[in-house]
C-alpha cells in the first residue's frame, strides 16, 4: 500500500463541484457510505453544507483527492454549536492520510467557530471510517438499529461524536 500522500487543503468551492460529486458518487456506489442512492446536484449540495466548514484535499497537480463538509443538525438555537459532517476520499487515495487531514481541518474550523459537537452517522460495516473517527477523538455514542432502508434492507448506523475540549 502506498504511504501518506502530500496534500494541500483548500476551502471547497464551486470549482471543485464535479470532482466532489464524483467522489461522493464513488462512495454511494460502494454501498457502505450513505443511505443516498445518487449524489445531489451542486446547488443542492452547496445549499445544505456550511461554507466555512467544507474543505477539499488536493494533490500536487490540483486533483481533488477527498472532501469534508458539515451541515447544521437543526435550526433551533439550542443546537447552534452542533454539526453533522461527511468525509469522503477517492478510492485511489484511501489509506494515505487524506481523510485524517480533512477531518483535522474540519475540527480546527469548527472549534474556531465555537462549534462544541461534531457528529456523524456511519454504517457499522464501514470499519475504516469508525477507526478514523476514533483516532480523531470521536466516541461511539451508540447504534441506531434499523434506522433506515438501503437498497431494500434495513441498515444500522453507528452514531459518533466529538465534543470540543476548547468550546465551553
Amino acid at each position: 500500500m502506498p504511504g501518506p500522500v502530500r496534500v494541500t487543503l483548500a476551502p471547497m468551492t464551486g470549482a471543485h463541484a464535479d470532482a466532489v460529486l464524483a467522489i461522493y458518487r464513488a462512495g454511494i456506489d460502494e454501498g457502505n457510505a450513505t443511505f443516498e442512492t445518487a449524489p445531489p446536484t451542486w446547488p443542492e449540495f452547496d445549499g445544505t453544507r456550511l461554507p466555512e466548514h467544507r474543505f477539499v484535499a488536493l494533490d500536487e497537480q490540483g486533483t481533488v483527492l477527498g472532501w469534508v463538509a458539515a451541515s447544521p443538525v437543526s435550526d433551533r438555537c439550542a443546537y447552534a454549536g452542533v454539526v453533522e459532517h461527511s468525509v469522503y476520499v477517492h478510492p485511489g487515495a484511501r489509506g494515505r492520510g487524506v481523510a485524517s487531514a480533512l477531518l483535522n481541518a474540519l475540527i480546527e474550523s469548527t472549534e474556531a467557530a465555537g462549534v462544541w459537537t461534531v457528529q456523524s452517522g456511519v454504517f457499522p460495516e464501514n470499519t475504516a471510517s469508525i477507526a478514523l473517527h476514533e483516532r480523531a477523538g470521536f466516541r461511539v455514542v451508540g447504534t441506531r438499529e434499523r434506522i433506515g432502508r438501503h437498497h431494500g434492507r434495513w441498515r444500522d448506523v453507528v452514531l459518533l461524536e466529538r465534543r470540543s475540549p476548547l468550546v465551553d
